[in-house]
C-alpha cells in the first residue's frame, strides 16, 4: 500500500500552483487573454488525451495521470469563466431592490453558459474514461464540480468573507449577487456533508487492496478536503489571498492592480474578451 503523505502533497501543490497559475494570468492585460486561452486549450487536447489513455491504466501511473488531466480540463473551464470567454447572457448586478427567486434567476443568467460548459465537461470526460477500471478522472472532476457549486450557493446565500479579490475587474458586477452574512442555512450541510464523504475515502485508502486504489483514494480525499478548506476560508477570518500572493503579482496595468479607469468601464459595459 502506498504512503498517504505522497498522493496528499501532490494534491496540494497541484490545487496550490493551478489555481495560482489562473490568477496569474487572469490578472494580466486583457489583450493576453485570448494567448493563454489558446495555450490552455492546447493543454486541454493533450488532458483529454491522457484521460482516453489513462482510463485503461489502472496502475498508481495512471492514478496520478488521471487526477492530472481532470484537474487540467477544470482549469480550463475556471479560465475559460474569469477571462469572460464563458460567463452567461447577464453582464451587470441587481436593482437594489431585486430579491427572492428573482435574484436567483438573475444570479443563474450571469454564469449559466459555464454552468452549460460544465455539464459538457463531465460528458466528455465520462466519455473519455467509459469502460475502463481507471474512474479516477470521473471521480476527482465530480468533486471540484460539487463543492464548486456548493461555494457558489454559499456564496449567493451569504458568507462573511466573499473573496472579492479573486474577482478580476471586468466581472465584478458578480458581486451583486454575493451577499455578506455571517452564516446560511447551506453551509453547515455543505461542510458536514463533504467532510463526511472525506472521511470514507480515507476508509477506502485504507482498506485498498493495490497501490492504485490506495493512491486514488488518497488523490480523491486529499482533494476533497481541500475543497473543504476553501469553504471554511469563506467563515473564518484569514488573509486567505496571501497563499497566492505571488499570483497576483502580475505586473504593471493589469486588471486586478487597483486601475479605478478599468473597473469603470467595466461596470458601465459589457466585456466582450474576443473584441
Amino acid at each position: 500500500m502506498s504512503d498517504f503523505g505522497a498522493p496528499a502533497l501532490y494534491a496540494v501543490l497541484v490545487w496550490w500552483f493551478t489555481t495560482g497559475i489562473i490568477l496569474f494570468l487572469d490578472g494580466l492585460p486583457r489583450t493576453s487573454f485570448r494567448w493563454s486561452m489558446a495555450g490552455a486549450t492546447m493543454i486541454l487536447i493533450a488532458a483529454g488525451l491522457a484521460l482516453h489513455w489513462s482510463a485503461a491504466d489502472a496502475s498508481l501511473r495512471g492514478a496520478y495521470i488521471a487526477f492530472t488531466a481532470a484537474i487540467l480540463v477544470w482549469g480550463w473551464l475556471e479560465m475559460s469563466f474569469l477571462m469572460g470567454f464563458i460567463t452567461g447572457p447577464r453582464k451587470h448586478a441587481c436593482i437594489e431592490r431585486c430579491s427572492g427567486w428573482r435574484h436567483f434567476a438573475h444570479a443563474t443568467q450571469a454564469i449559466i453558459y459555464n454552468e452549460i460548459a460544465t455539464l459538457l465537461g463531465a460528458v466528455a470526460v465520462f466519455g473519455a474514461t467509459y469502460g475502463g477500471p481507471n474512474r479516477s478522472a470521473m471521480a476527482t472532476y465530480a468533486i471540484l464540480w460539487a463543492m464548486r457549486l456548493s461555494a457558489k450557493l454559499n456564496l449567493f446565500l451569504g458568507v462573511p468573507n466573499l473573496g472579492e479579490k479573486f474577482l478580476p475587474a471586468h466581472l465584478q458586477y458578480l458581486k451583486g449577487f454575493f451577499c455578506r452574512r455571517p452564516m446560511n442555512f447551506l453551509f453547515p450541510f455543505s461542510v458536514t456533508g463533504a467532510t463526511l464523504v472525506t472521511a470514507l475515502l480515507v476508509q477506502r485508502y485504507l482498506s485498498a487492496a493495490d497501490a492504485f486504489r490506495s493512491t486514488s483514494y488518497a488523490l480523491l480525499s486529499s482533494l476533497l478536503a481541500l475543497a473543504v478548506l476553501e469553504h471554511w476560508f469563506m467563515v473564518l477570518p484569514l488573509p486567505t489571498d496571501r497563499l497566492w500572493i505571488w499570483a497576483f503579482k502580475a505586473g504593471p496595468g493589469t486588471t486586478r492592480r487597483g486601475d479605478n479607469l478599468d473597473r469603470q468601464l467595466a461596470a458601465k459595459a459589457p466585456y466582450h474578451p474576443w473584441s
